[in-house]
């Protein structure tokens, strides 16, 4: 079941984001994973409109290997660099559809 690395990404500091976007996507690669999107080019549609730069969605084979790039140690001088450099909000989502087990919300 493929697993989704989705990041909010406000940068205080663009120190980082040169060495960041030159070596990350190999990391990624590295665990099976792949972009989806990356991009500055946030519209809001509904509600308030996000206060955050940058925006990405990475897909993994499963959860697993996305637990594996998060928490390999090569990544780690990367992810502390963007860290210190912004305020990031990581989440990681599955492509469960929960069409069905919820009375209101059928299939289809």
């Amino acid at each position: 079941m493929s697993a989704f690395l989705i990041a909010e990404v406000k940068i205080t500091n663009d120190a980082w984001v040169p060495d960041y976007a030159t070596h990350v996507h190999k990391l990624v690669a590295k665990q099976g994973g792949k972009y989806l999107s990356r991009s500055g080019n946030i519209t809001s549609l509904e509600g308030k409109g996000p206060d955050y730069s940058l925006s990405a969605v990475i897909q993994f084979p499963n959860k697993a290997a996305l637990q594996a790039f998060v928490n390999d140690p090569d990544y780690q001088p990367y992810a502390k660099a963007r860290q210190a450099g912004s305020v990031s909000q990581l989440y990681m989502i599955d492509d469960t559809d929960v069409a069905g087990t919820i009375p209101y919300l059928t299939k289809g």
